[in-house]
């Protein structure tokens, strides 16, 4: 367990309460006549533990809502239910102590943090980073935008941890992902909360690796304590389709890992650091898999110095699932039927099924005795979740298990899913099977595999991948037209296949342009080269900045002087991530002008690369090339920046997958020196203050220095 003792009693004054949640997934299976409240009704409750538990804040690590455009309705609760529970007239004890403008929304007054606005009432602050289902998306005046983003100009949610990933810069190794903290004191403790919203595990893997996470601490942040929230792959899916869990600063004290389902929220040691990790886990079950099963919590979570305790608060609205598997030629052993008798195997299976419906009953009434104990209103009956894994090895045939589900239909709440038929895999493939010359063998078609396995292993990246493959395109090259099919699939963005083919046609159009004696013979076999090498610029184009990243990332290994990811062996003023560049007015024309742009960079014209930059606004503040100093409150600094000879646009999240090789740009002027860890300094605001005249007060207090730091 953490350092602090149970039962260990501080001062309130001095002492953080906070509760954690994720994964809340609202809006998940709305359509559903029974399931369909589930979620909102879940967060409901969490917001009544946070007023009645007399929490400082609401801290939610990603994946508030379930789909990336949530309905009308989940925003219409959603909203109805946190200015229910988090507004009013209870003073808030927590003084800010990082620039309330951070992160504000661009060319509007009011401030990032809402309970810094004096138009606002606010009790009980929530905090949030995005996860992958609510994640930013977009090319608009404002850039990417997600739920969250309107949540915290309506005030009612603190949004951080939106990251915009530098992919286009090719020439600028030491770009990555900047992350900026909120600073909080109460009494004699001082917090500061770091959130990285989701994004790729594959390039978060890289930047991990190549140590190119620069986190913006305090200059005394052995006096703070630190506390990181991700959203991201905990468990491996693939060489590096996750985030190892040793990977973070030192200098953190606590994780807090969204995305996983199953609850783990009890402090995990990590080897090798001296940082823990907790996983409070979904609050609603989207699947019906193991982990879902395990009985879902949230946090109460109390921070003194740099001491912290977690205490597990169970959910009582969360609907009873029981999961079990069975494996029918072990059980037609023990209880004497023939495997071909299919009544025979109906029969075992219904009284399996009644066996779990009576075990779910007994725990939720279980669970109610305990709320009457506890003085609280008994709850009505929730029909629950079943899943009965059945293991059909051996047995030629068997019953629809939609129709089976059926019978119970009135006494569990998934009658349609209830029942799940699968194999166990055979080493090889039977002879006999054959693919049809006109389709394409696709991953899933392994004839030894059930349907239930065959949808588990989907992934649309690579089904559409191995699909467009086999037809042989002569004009779309297959991984662009892969990941366009991906984004409208996964994200709901209707326009990303007609943009790539666009694109696509456009260049392809100017190329054969380009060849004025082109005859009409050669006209096939010239699109095939053309389309060939698009396919290999779009593959280098989101390639390149990781080969050179990769160059670094064995530099740094050779030196052995850290193993930490997130240590700043980086320049921050070399020319790094969308948190260190100026503002400029000019931005909304010039983004909506590079999205437009067709994709490959390799025949644009040399006249463009003298044209001055393109000055944007970014969700951080600014370095400045002239000083080793950044004052991060002020508003107009970094107009010295040394002048970049290719125009720069802003990335975003849903431009990740479509990016091409980048025009290149002279090499940039080489920093002085190369620090080792950026940090912030101020001096300590006076204890008494109110939180709002104290954080007014802090602005321009607040420096972000490029000392070298021995850490």
């Amino acid at each position: 367990m953490p350092p602090a003792t149970q039962g260990t009693a501080h001062p309130p004054e001095d002492t953080f309460r906070i509760l954690l949640a994720t994964d809340n997934h609202i809006g998940y299976n709305e359509r559903d006549p029974i399931r369909g409240q589930d979620s909102i009704n879940t967060f409901e409750e969490i917001l009544q533990l946070a007023r009645k538990h007399n929490v400082d804040f609401v801290l939610l690590a990603g994946d508030l809502f379930h789909e990336n455009k949530p309905s009308r309705e989940s925003l219409y609760r959603t909203i109805a239910l946190l200015r229910e529970y988090t507004m009013g007239d209870k003073p808030i004890p927590v003084e800010l102590q990082s620039d309330p403008d951070e992160g504000k929304a661009y060319g509007f007054s009011f401030p990032a943090i809402n309970y810094e606005d004096p138009n606002l009432n606010v009790s009980i602050p929530v905090f949030s980073i995005h996860g992958n289902h609510d994640d930013p998306q977009g090319a608009g005046a404002e850039g990417a935008l997600c739920a969250l983003d309107v949540l915290s100009v309506s005030g009612l949610l603190n949004y951080m941890g939106k990251i915009d990933l530098p992919v286009v810069d090719v020439e600028a190794t030491n770009t990555g992902i900047a992350v900026r903290p909120i600073l909080l004191r109460k009494g004699k403790s001082n917090l500061g909360m770091y959130g990285i919203g989701n994004v790729k595990d594959a390039r978060m893997h890289f930047e991990l690796r190549s140590n190119r996470v620069r986190m913006f601490m305090p200059r005394d942040k052995d006096n703070w304590f630190n506390l990181l929230l991700v959203h991201q792959n905990r468990v491996k899916h693939g060489p590096q389709e996750f985030v190892p869990e040793g990977m973070f600063d030192d200098s953190v004290d606590l994780v807090v890992w969204g995305h996983e389902h199953d609850c783990r929220i009890i402090p995990e040691p990590v080897a090798g650091k001296s940082y823990y990790i907790s996983q409070p886990g979904s609050s609603v079950a989207t699947s019906l898999a193991d982990g879902e099963a395990i009985p879902k919590h949230v946090a109460l979570l109390t921070i003194h110095d740099k001491e912290f305790q977690i205490e597990p608060l169970l959910l009582r609205t969360v609907r009873p699932f029981v999961i079990e598997e069975v494996v029918l030629s072990e059980v037609a052993d023990e209880e004497g039927f023939d495997l071909s008798d299919q009544i025979e195997i109906s029969k075992f299976l219904k009284a399996k099924a009644n066996a779990l419906i009576e075990k779910a009953q007994d725990e939720w009434q279980e669970r109610n005795a305990e709320i009457v104990r506890e003085g609280g209103e008994e709850l009505k009956p929730m029909l629950p979740l079943i899943r009965l894994k059945v293991d059909t090895t051996g047995v030629s045939e068997m019953s629809n298990p939609i129709r089976f589900g059926q019978e119970f239909q009135g006494r569990i709440a998934n009658p349609r899913d209830m029942l799940v038929f699968h194999r166990t895999k055979k080493s090889a493939r039977s002879a006999a099977s054959k693919i049809s010359a006109d389709e394409p063998e696709l991953s899933i078609d392994d004839p030894d595999l059930s349907v239930s396995e065959k949808l588990a292993k989907v992934r649309v990246a690579t089904l559409v991948k191995e699909y467009l493959s086999a037809q042989e395109l002569q004009l779309l090259g297959e991984n662009g037209m892969s990941d366009a099919i991906q984004m409208f699939v996964e994200k709901d963005d209707i326009h990303a296949i007609q943009s790539h083919v666009n694109r696509s046609l456009k260049m392809m159009l100017k190329a054969v342009q380009a060849n004025e004696d082109l005859q009409e013979e050669d006209l096939e076999d010239k699109l095939t080269n053309i389309k060939e090498q698009q396919d290999k610029d779009y593959v280098a184009g989101k390639t390149k900045s990781n080969a050179k990243g990769k160059g670094k990332a064995k530099a740094n290994d050779s030196d052995a002087q850290s193993e930490d990811s997130m240590m700043m062996d980086v320049d921050t003023r070399g020319g790094g991530s969308e948190f260190d560049e100026p503002d400029s007015e000019e931005e909304p024309p010039k983004k909506k002008a590079a999205v437009k742009k067709p994709v490959p960079a390799k025949k644009a014209p040399a006249k463009k690369a003298t044209k001055a930059p393109v000055k944007k606004t970014t969700r951080g503040k600014k370095d400045s090339d002239s000083d080793e100093i950044i004052e991060i409150p002020d508003d107009d600094e970094g107009d010295e920046e040394e002048v970049v000879t290719k125009p720069t646009k802003r990335t975003n999240r849903a431009a990740i997958l479509s990016q091409s090789q980048p025009k290149k740009a002279p090499a940039k002027k080489k920093a002085t020196a190369a620090p080792k860890q950026s940090q912030l300094a101020f001096q300590p605001a006076a204890i008494g203050r109110s939180s709002r005249a104290a954080a007014s007060k802090a602005r321009g207090r607040m420096v972000v220095d490029d000392d070298d730091d021995s850490d």
